[in-house]
C-alpha cells in the first residue's frame, strides 16, 4: 500500500505490506502520528475505511486541530471515510479485556481497510508488571486484524532499550523507528527500518523532514540504482569558452564531473556560469545550485558580462536552486536536484560551491561529507548529468593543491586556476590538471576576466615555476611586448 509519504515507498521497497501488523515507535515529536495520518488520509475511502483508535493519549479533537494544517488533511474524509475512537475510558474502567472487545466490535461493524491504535503504549504500560498477559493481548489482537485484513499500526513511544525484551515487537510484521537528533544547533530528523517480513527495506539511517505537506522521507541511497543513460564516448561540451575547450580537446566529455578549483577571485563562478550559459544556447537545459547568494544575485551577476540568465529561468530552461538551511542532508539536495531534472530535462548541473555546500549541512552530515559526495556524483553522471563544481582552495608556495576535501579522484577532470606575481603585477593562470576521457593540453595559459567573461591567452611559455606563484622569466621578452602578444585588444 502506498504510503503518502513522498520517498518513503522506495526506501520500503514498495510501501507498506497489505495486512501487515506494524509498529511506529520513536521518541515524543519525532512525527509517529503525523506519519500515521499521511497514510490513513493518502488510502482510506468510503468503501475501505479507516478506524484511528486514541487510548489516554492526545485526544481526537486537539490532534485533529493540529494535523488538519498539514496539505494532506482532507476534511472530507472525516466519518465517511475515517473514524476516531476515544477509548480512553474503556482502558480505565475494563483494561485491556475492555480495549480488545471495544476494538473488535468497531472492526467487525465498519470492516476497515486500516486500523490505528494511537497510543499503544499507553495501553500496555498499564500491565508491565504481566508480561504474559500483555504477550496474549498482542497476539489476540494481532491475529483478530489480521483476520479481517486489515493494515494496522501500533504507535508507541518507545526506548531503544526495550527492543530486547518487549513482547509486542516480537508479534509486529515491521518495526518502524523515527528519531529527532540534536545536532549543535540543528534538529535532524532519521528513521530506520528495524524489520519489515517479506519485503526488501532499504538498511541504515534514512533522513525525512517535516514540512506543511507533512512527512518527506530521503532514501540514503536515492539515485545509486538508477541506470547509466548511454552516452556517445565522442561527444564534447562546450564550457562557453573556446580557448579552454582546445585545452579539453574539445570540451567536456558529457556526463563527466568536472572540478574547479582555484582561490577568492579567480573566477570559478563566472566560469561555471559560462558553462551553463553555452549550454542554453545549444538548447541544452541546466541547473545551477548555489549557497552562497541568492537566486535574483546570482543572474543579476551574470548579466553584467553579457549572459542573460532571466530569459531560459522565465522559459524553465534554467533552473536557480537556493539550499541555504543550516540543517541541510546530501540527500534532500539530490531530491531537489533530481525534481529539477526531471521538471527541466536539464543535461548540465553547476554546484556552486563545494564549501557553501558543507557549511549548509548539519553538523553530523559534515563528517560524512566526502562520502556523501561520492553518492550524489555517481547518481547524478548515472543519469548522464555533466556536472561543474567549484571549490576554493587557500594559495600555497610549495605545493599545488586540487581540493580541501581530498575529492579529486571522484571527479573526472579538474581545472585549476591561480595566481602568479610576474614583474610586480598579480595575473591568474588556467591549467587542466586531469582529464579521465582522454588527452589534455599540458600547456599554462593565462586568462583575463573581462566584461564579456573569462578570456584565454596565450601559453606561457617564457616563465619557470609557474605553479609555484613566483614564475622566474626564461627569455628577454619586455612586459609590453608579452602582453601585447597575448592579449590584443
Amino acid at each position: 500500500m502506498p504510503t503518502g509519504v513522498p520517498g518513503l515507498d522506495e526506501i520500503l521497497g514498495g510501501g507498506f505490506p497489505e495486512f501487515s501488523f506494524n509498529i511506529i515507535a520513536g521518541a515524543p515529536g519525532c512525527g509517529k502520528t503525523t506519519l500515521a495520518h499521511q497514510f490513513v488520509f493518502a488510502n482510506a475511502t468510503p468503501e475501505n475505511p479507516a478506524l484511528y483508535f486514541t487510548v489516554l493519549g492526545e485526544p481526537a479533537l486537539k490532534m485533529l486541530r493540529y494535523q488538519q494544517q498539514y496539505t494532506f488533511f482532507d476534511i472530507s474524509k472525516l466519518n465517511s471515510s475515517v473514524r476516531f475512537i476515544n477509548l480512553s475510558e474503556i482502558l480505565v474502567k475494563r483494561g485491556l479485556e475492555g480495549i480488545l472487545e471495544s476494538i473488535s466490535k468497531e472492526i467487525e461493524a465498519a470492516n476497515p481497510r486500516i486500523v490505528v491504535v494511537d497510543s499503544f503504549r499507553t495501553v500496555v504500560r498499564r500491565r508491565q508488571d504481566n508480561e504474559m498477559e500483555i504477550q496474549l493481548f498482542v497476539q489476540q489482537l494481532g491475529q483478530l486484524l489480521t483476520s479481517w485484513e486489515a493494515t494496522t499500526f501500533l504507535i508507541g513511544e518507545y526506548a531503544e532499550s526495550e527492543l530486547r525484551d518487549n513482547p509486542v515487537f516480537t508479534v509486529a510484521d515491521g518495526l518502524f523507528w523515527l528519531y529527532q537528533v540534536v545536532e549543535r544547533n540543528s534538529i535532524v530528523r532519521k528513521l530506520q527500518i528495524m524489520k519489515l517480513r517479506g519485503q526488501a527495506s532499504v538498511p541504515g539511517m534514512h533522513t525525512f523532514r517535516i514540512t506543511d505537506a507533512g512527512l518527506q522521507a530521503f532514501s540514503r541511497t536515492l539515485g545509486l540504482a538508477r541506470q547509466k543513460r548511454t552516452v556517445p564516448p565522442s561527444k564534447r561540451l562546450s564550457t562557453g569558452i573556446p580557448g579552454l575547450d582546445e585545452m579539453m580537446g574539445g570540451g567536456i566529455p558529457e556526463g563527466d564531473s568536472l572540478l574547479i578549483a582555484g582561490s577568492s577571485g579567480t573566477g570559478k563562478s563566472l566560469l561555471a556560469t559560462q558553462f551553463i550559459a553555452a549550454g542554453i544556447r545549444q538548447g541544452e537545459p541546466g541547473i545551477v545550485a548555489i549557497f552562497e547568494e541568492r537566486p535574483e544575485e546570482y543572474v543579476g551577476r551574470a548579466g553584467s558580462f553579457g549572459l542573460d540568465l532571466d530569459t531560459p529561468v522565465s522559459d524553465g530552461k534554467l533552473q536557480v536552486i537556493y539550499l541555504r538551511p543550516l540543517d541541510l542532508s546530501v540527500d534532500e539536495t539530490m531530491q531537489e536536484i533530481f525534481d529539477a531534472i526531471r521538471k527541466t530535462g536539464a543535461k548540465r548541473l553547476v554546484i556552486d560551491s563545494l564549501a557553501g555546500f558543507e557549511m549548509a549541512l548539519a553538523p553530523g552530515f559534515r563528517t560524512d561529507f566526502r562520502e556523501s559526495l561520492y553518492r550524489m556524483i555517481f547518481a547524478l553522471t548515472g543519469i548522464g548529468i555533466t556536472i561543474l563544481s567549484t571549490v576554493e582552495m587557500e594559495e600555497s608556495f610549495t605545493e599545488l593543491l586540487f581540493s580541501t576535501y581530498s575529492i579529486s579522484f571522484l571527479t573526472d577532470d579538474i581545472i585549476r586556476l591561480r595566481y602568479v606575481e610576474i614583474d610586480g603585477q598579480l595575473r591568474k593562470v588556467l591549467m587542466v590538471i586531469k582529464m579521465r576521457g582522454g588527452s589534455h593540453s599540458t600547456d599554462i595559459r593565462e586568462y583575463k576576466i573581462t566584461s564579456e567573461g573569462v578570456v584565454m591567452g596565450e601559453p606561457l611559455t617564457h616563465y619557470n615555476r609557474l605553479i609555484t606563484g613566483i614564475p622566474a622569466r626564461a627569455d628577454r621578452v619586455s612586459p609590453k611586448e608579452y602582453r601585447d602578444r597575448n592579449f590584443k585588444e
